[in-house]
């Protein structure tokens, strides 16, 4: 009897279909903290992808695949990020999408190149990241050289101004775009007629604004987020200090009208996302937007399309490849051709997106309105 049931065993055993296997996705950024909006948000867009892929049934090499993400939270701070990289490693995921700033991309990329882990960021847009020379690396916005370039244009060219007054976070995003949009406003003849520098978590501006309103600027330019452009909007009209105000893409959220207490006018605030699409690419946005805020209940802040086409270039270069491998499907990653809500996705030969595209915007009644997509 024992014989026959081990026999019946092995036939069972022998006869079923292989286990499915388990493709884990990390996703890296800031989901606690004065920041937590834009984590949530590439968050909520690297889920949407992978409830994508397993709804499709994606087969990698004949064996059909499921996707599972591994969220970790990264504080917006670098310290915690690479101890988060270090614990996706250690976790054998097989690619990472994020981390959201790049202050803490940079650092815990070292920690995926190390591990040879594929790293997409949907965010992150200081040139530093890839300049490192990692394999490893890619993003699927533009960067700051980029962005900063296309502000300076805008500021001198459409809004005039001639006297600018640059602020900077000290953090490595802040630092990098008000350092391109200053060589972009000299390039073009304005002046810098003040360059202050504060924190990212500073809420006392009084002393460097009253600096600056003595010089009389046409604009004030912030490299930061929104969550210290808010608070800087509000105390700038508690001095009468009601300047325009232009920034990158991490002031570029309609949260900065909350923060700002309705201290905001329309048309004072200016910024440019790094991405965005032509007209022929509207309505797939717009519908990845609309499924989005049937998914989730809210809207979205600006990155999670980004977050979700990173996870999809990602499963695509592994069917591609033929494999889950990092290592098998980096090559296939980095002369990917993916055509996503986003737009075109293909990276040159550092990881940078090919010809990337940056929306200017302002805001009317608290809410983005696009002034012009440019590259």
């Amino acid at each position: 009897m024992k014989k026959t049931v081990v026999a019946l065993a092995a036939l069972a055993a022998a006869g079923a279909a292989p286990a499915q296997e388990i493709v884990r996705i990390g996703h890296a950024a800031a989901v606690t903290g004065p920041v937590a909006y834009f984590g949530k948000d590439t968050e909520n867009g690297a889920r949407m992808a992978i409830e994508a892929l397993n709804a499709r049934g994606v087969v990698v090499a004949g064996k059909k695949v499921r996707f599972e993400l591994m969220a970790e939270d990264d504080g917006g701070d670098p310290k915690q990020a690479t101890g988060v990289a270090q614990k996706l490693v250690d976790a054998r995921v097989n690619g990472v999408v994020g981390h959201e700033t790049s202050g803490t991309t940079i650092p815990a990329s070292k920690i995926y190149h190390q591990a040879g882990i594929a790293q997409i960021s949907p965010s992150s847009t200081s040139p530093k990241y890839t300049q490192q020379g990692f394999n490893t690396a890619f993003r699927v916005v533009a960067n700051d050289i980029q962005l900063g370039q296309a502000l300076g244009r805008h500021a001198v060219k459409d809004m005039k101004a001639m006297r600018v007054a640059v602020i900077d976070d000290r953090t490595a995003y802040g630092q990098g775009l008000a350092a391109e949009f200053a060589k972009s406003l000299k390039q073009q003849g304005a002046q810098v007629v003040a360059r202050e520098y504060t924190h990212d978590k500073a809420t006392d501006f009084n002393a460097i604004l009253t600096r600056i309103r003595a010089q009389k600027p046409d604009l004030v330019f912030f490299g930061g987020m929104s969550a210290v452009a808010g608070p800087m909007l509000r105390q700038m009209k508690q001095l009468g200090f009601e300047a325009r105000m232009m920034g990158g893409d991490g002031i570029c959220s309609d949260e900065i009208h909350k923060l700002a207490g309705g201290a905001m006018a329309d048309g004072q605030v200016f910024c440019a996302e790094a991405g965005g699409v032509d007209a022929a690419g509207r309505a797939g946005l717009d519908k990845f937007r609309a499924d989005y805020r049937k998914r989730f209940g809210i809207d979205v802040q600006i990155n999670a399309p980004y977050a979700y086409d990173a996870v999809m270039t990602m499963a695509d270069a592994m069917v591609k490849a033929g494999s889950t491998a990092p290592a098998r499907y980096l090559p296939a990653l980095a002369r990917t051709a993916y055509r996503g809500v986003t737009g075109p996705i293909a990276f040159d030969a550092r990881g940078d997106i090919r010809d990337g595209s940056i929306t200017l915007f302002t805001f009317k009644g608290g809410k983005r309105t696009v002034l012009a997509v440019t590259k």
